[in-house]
């Protein structure tokens, strides 16, 4: 019988990077498969590890890469001053 290994929600934050919320949002949303045992969700070493390879090879698509362009640019105009003077310290 084959032995499948499981990660804990934090773990699988520190692997990937990013906030154990963003972890437990991706697991609720179903982006990321899971099983609970009790309160504590088991993610798949597996699923993990596909994860990790769809992030390395992901590009973004024009509309998401106009949609960050739009939201720096709101950004810097709204709070270009300070930025610059968070900057300069």
């Amino acid at each position: 019988m084959e032995k499948i290994e499981y990660f804990s929600i934090a773990q699988v934050a520190k692997i990937l990077k990013i906030s154990r919320v963003a972890v437990y949002q991706k697991v609720k949303k179903g982006q990321l498969p899971a099983i609970r045992i009790g309160k504590i969700y088991a993610i798949p070493k597996e699923s993990i590890i596909l994860k990790i390879r769809r992030i390395k090879g992901h590009s973004l698509k024009p509309e998401e890469k106009d949609k960050i362009k739009m939201a720096v640019d709101r950004t810097m105009k709204e709070y270009g001053e300070v930025i610059k003077m968070l900057g300069a310290e």
